[in-house]
């Protein structure tokens, strides 16, 4: 088995980027088969796609000017996301 195809069965990161990516866009025909590849096999994956697929279909049709966080809330928030990123 080559690594390539190593890296896309075991890489949950790799395969949820693809998912996003796909429902952004467009991806290649490679980043298609690795992703179908992935999904054959992880059921965790699978839901992830299904549940970002229906939280886009939701927000569709929302404007970005529909959604504004509070400045206290901002700022809570980023401290959370500061935090956990340095917890390493």
């Amino acid at each position: 088995m080559t690594s390539a195809l190593k890296n896309i069965i075991y890489n949950c990161k790799q395969a949820t980027f693809l998912i996003e990516k796909r429902i952004a866009g467009k991806i290649t025909t490679a980043e298609t088969l690795q992703l179908r590849i992935h999904l054959a096999g992880c059921s965790v994956c699978k839901v992830y796609q299904q549940q970002s697929i229906l939280i886009n279909r939701v927000f569709v049709g929302f404007k970005n000017t529909d959604f504004k966080l509070d400045e206290a809330f901002k700022k809570t928030l980023t401290g959370k996301i500061e935090k956990e990123i340095n917890k390493n």
